[in-house]
């Protein structure tokens, strides 16, 4: 297994931003057959000059296209789960789209719904957006083919996903454009990280089925009593590996590979 690697520091690229999951180097001045995608297919040992750097690339780096991300996070839910739960019991809505009475927690949705966030800066938290705003940041056009594609993804990984067993409740996109306008998918893209999975086996309608993704850190958070506000108590080291154990088994219940 790769080992960790918390912040990485290749001095031979320049810096352009360091976030919460990932750090972004400069070089120079593609689900393809839904939409085009940012990867490039370039091996991340032949841009970093210094050799002593590589060691740091491991499994982890790829090089990916240059391109303007969009300023909101494209979010999918097929199933009724988290805020989406809370804020349906309350209203009967999620983000503001009105949902069929009677659903209980986990109920897969009719048909996904598209609920987008801004992006939030180091730190700070998403917020939910409606459609109307989505259109206010980035104009009618773009912002419906946005949710088009964010849909049409969810809706062919999902059902690949169940073909192996695993149910994705909900996941989140992020999409940038090129000098042309056209429309990328960038950043990571389903993952333990970016969604929410469940095992099929043991989804069961009327309650939050356990889950391969970050929820078992969320969880061990919630026990703390943390008000959420820096600075954030620190993960133990059994915390960490039994995550690192739930992404690895999601990695290789999907691919048949192991890392």
């Amino acid at each position: 297994m790769t080992q960790p690697l918390l912040q990485s520091s290749i001095k031979s690229l320049p810096l352009i931003n360091q976030g919460k999951v990932r750090d972004i180097y400069d070089i120079d001045a593609e689900l393809h057959h839904i939409i085009p995608n940012h990867l490039t297919g370039i091996a991340p040992e032949s841009v970093v000059a210094d050799k002593s750097e590589h060691a740091q690339l491991g499994d982890r780096a790829i090089v990916v296209k240059k391109l303007k991300p969009l300023p909101i996070e494209a979010v999918v839910r097929g199933y009724l789960v988290g805020s989406g739960w809370k804020e349906y019991k309350q209203s009967g809505t999620v983000c503001g789209i009105p949902l069929p009475a009677g659903l209980q927690e986990a109920s897969q949705l009719p048909e996904p719904i598209f609920t987008p966030s801004t992006k939030a800066e180091l730190g700070t938290h998403d917020e939910n957006i409606t459609f109307a705003q989505t259109v206010d940041l980035v104009g009618a056009e773009l912002a419906a083919k946005v949710r088009d594609s964010a849909i049409a993804l969810y809706k062919a990984a999902a059902e690949y996903a169940l073909t192996k067993g695993i149910i994705i409740a909900d996941t989140k996109f992020e999409f940038g454009l090129d000098a042309n306008g056209t429309l990328y998918l960038i950043d990571e893209a389903l993952t333990p990280d970016s969604s929410r999975f469940w095992p099929a086996d043991q989804y069961k309608v009327g309650s939050n089925p356990p889950s391969f993704d970050k929820q078992y850190v969320r969880d061990w958070l919630e026990s703390t009593g943390w008000n959420k506000q820096p600075p954030a108590p620190e993960l133990p080291a059994d915390v960490a590996a039994r995550t690192s154990e739930k992404y690895c088994e999601a990695y290789h219940q999907l691919t048949g590979k192991v890392i």
